[in-house]
């Protein structure tokens, strides 16, 4: 997944006036809600990138556009920029009142089917202006789903000679050609004018001059596989179904299998190949298709529960209605069969997917504190599993998903809720602040993985793992750069850790002269380890030692402030806030606006040639 280019659509809006409508907008879409500029509040304001700068970035990225802004401003925007409409992604300008949505570039490629979404949720008109979609009711260079073009560099020519006011000639079946407006002749008739011919098939071959070859995606390729069969001899045996069956790999809508090969490599990488999603089914799911299998199995049956994988596997995915286009053929450590379909399949409609859980650190809660590979998995999830307070920080991110809310404490019931939610095949995103694998949800993840305290399901789901800023690095740079040279961190919580492993951790980063991070530095009834930790550390560095107290970090009633180490007040610090004390090398610095800044230097003062004077005259003796 963090591999894979974001197709989270960007609803960017200039203005604070805007920001409810461009919610409201993404909520209806799966994007994202991004202000640009100082009036919106937003990212590319104080000290940010500018709002043409970032729009390009996120151009370039890929990313489909959808901008509450003047279409002229945008265009002007965007303009150094195009050069490959195929390449391009949707761009759509709406004005800030909803009243107009006008799909910009893309229209063939999103553009248009966002502008008549968006326009249902505005109230406002989609101006469509693509000609085919005007004259036709249909793009020829953008089939809808289940279709694929074979050759969409030849759309534009045979658009054109159907604009002009040419015939075209169809052979096979589709019913969104059919239903078009476009003019056919008589199939077959080859009647002169018929200046162009579309195709509707499956067969392997190219297409012809003057001719646009769709492939109805109708096929679907049962796998069966050893434990760790090779992925090469998987494709291999893929590549030599389909061409013995004679049909084009665009018609292949998934590949299907067992469920207990969920996670197997050589199903994925053969899905892969093919660009295609892999699909599973039960046991009991793949028995149900016993009587239509031609080379049923006892041994199999014996072994897994169904008398066929890979040809009931491809049965149930082309459904009652389908039936096998090529039996089962075998290598040595798989086996493959051909399911055809009398009509496109939709892969989300069969079996289940594998599941995934994205484990995403949100950093403080900010949108602008967010890393863009965490709002895309957020996007991509149909769950969403954590702590309340966490999943009200996403927003606008968080509309149209299934939450499930979890009380402060409950972390190893949350980890494991999430886990069985993927393990049945859905997409979830487990929620921390910060980063999920400090102090966080990561690890329980793998712990209860270790410990097989999961069912089989959710041990074979997809575990994608993404980093946030967390508060150690948060009020680090809210406070200048304390961790500019060795550091650590140590929970004071004694909840699950002995209070004598936390004393000796304490006492052993004290001696070492490390900068040192506390997490969990108080709660409400535990109030004496924070005073434990200054005692110990000021017999190690002197009274003035620079201490940093950073609370609500990137959120509303944000305080980050510098405190000596001797004047450390317990009761001055909460739940909320991170404490960090520096080395006996960190130190205060004043700059001409009167802000006071903590730094530790890259070298230490009693080490020849780093040009550092001073430094705290017991570090001398540290060994």
């Amino acid at each position: 997944m963090s591999a894979e280019r974001d197709q989270t659509p960007a609803v960017i809006h200039l203005t604070e006036a805007a920001r409810p409508l461009a919610g409201n907008i993404a909520a209806a879409i799966g994007g994202e809600a991004i202000g640009l500029g100082a009036r919106a509040e937003g990212m590319a304001g104080d000290g940010g990138p500018g709002v043409a700068e970032a729009i390009r970035a996120l151009f370039s990225e890929g990313r489909p556009i959808v901008a509450l802004m003047a279409s002229g401003a945008l265009i002007r925007i965007l303009a150094p920029l195009l050069a490959d409409k195929r390449a391009e992604p949707p761009v759509v300008v709406v004005a800030e009142d909803g009243s107009a949505v006008v799909p910009l570039l893309g229209g063939h490629h999103g553009a248009n089917d966002l502008a008549r979404t968006i326009a249902a949720v505005t109230a406002g008109v989609a101006a469509v202006t693509t000609a085919g979609d005007v004259k036709f009711g249909a793009a020829l260079d953008a089939p809808p789903a289940g279709y694929v073009l074979e050759n969409p560099e030849d759309a534009k020519a045979v658009m054109a000679a159907l604009v002009a006011g040419g015939a075209a000639e169809l052979e096979g079946k589709a019913p969104w050609l059919e239903q078009s407006r476009i003019p056919f002749a008589q199939a077959g008739a080859n009647s002169p004018s018929a200046a162009v011919q579309i195709a509707v098939s499956t067969a392997a071959r190219g297409p012809r001059p003057n001719e646009l070859l769709y492939r109805p995606q109708t096929l679907v390729l049962g796998l069966g596989a050893e434990r760790g069969a090779p992925v090469g001899e998987a494709i291999a045996l893929a590549e030599a179904v389909l061409a013995e069956a004679g049909v084009s790999r665009l018609s292949l809508a998934a590949v299907a299998s067992l469920d207990v090969k969920a996670d197997e490599a050589a199903v994925h990488a053969v899905a892969a190949h093919f660009g295609v999603p892999a699909r599973f089914f039960s046991a009991a799911r793949l028995e149900d298709e016993a009587p239509r299998l031609q080379n049923p199995s006892d041994v199999v049956f014996a072994e897994v529960g169904c008398h066929g994988v890979a040809e009931g596997a491809a049965l149930a995915g082309v459904g009652a209605g389908g039936s096998l286009r090529l039996a089962k053929r075998k290598s040595r450590r798989v086996t493959a069969a051909l399911g055809e379909a009398a009509e496109p399949v939709d892969p989300k409609t069969i079996g289940r997917a594998r599941g995934t859980l994205f484990v995403v650190g949100i950093g403080p809660g900010s949108e602008a504190w967010r890393s863009p590979e965490v709002s895309r998995m957020v996007a991509a999830s149909s769950d969403l599993v954590g702590y309340s307070l966490y999943l009200d920080l996403l927003g606008p991110l968080a509309a149209k998903k299934t939450r499930h809310d979890f009380d402060l404490g409950k972390e190893e019931a949350r980890v494991r809720h999430a886990m069985e939610l993927a393990g049945e095949g859905r997409s979830v995103a487990l929620v921390c602040s910060g980063d999920a694998g400090i102090y966080a949800m990561a690890t329980l993840v793998f712990e209860l993985l270790d410990k097989g305290d999961v069912s089989d399901a959710a041990k074979r789901i997809e575990i994608v793992n993404s980093p946030g800023i967390s508060a150690l690095q948060g009020a680090a740079a809210r406070a200048g750069a304390p961790l500019g040279h060795d550091f650590c961190t140590i929970s004071l919580s004694d909840l699950l850790t002995p209070w004598e492993d936390i004393q000796r951790r304490v006492t052993a980063a004290a001696e070492g002269d490390f900068v040192i991070a506390f997490y969990n530095p108080v709660s409400k009834k535990r109030r004496t380890q924070l005073a434990f930790a200054r005692d110990v550390l000021l017999e190690h560095r002197p009274a003035d030692t620079p201490v940093i107290l950073a609370t609500n970090l990137g959120r509303d009633g944000e305080s980050v402030r510098i405190v000596p180490l001797a004047e450390l007040n317990v009761d001055d610090v909460d739940m909320l806030t991170v404490v960090i004390v520096g080395s006996s090398n960190t130190r205060v610095v004043t700059t001409g606006d009167g802000k006071r800044w903590a730094y530790t230097p890259r070298g230490y003062a009693r080490k020849a040639g780093t040009g550092i004077e001073g430094g705290y005259s017991g570090a001398a003796s540290l060994k």
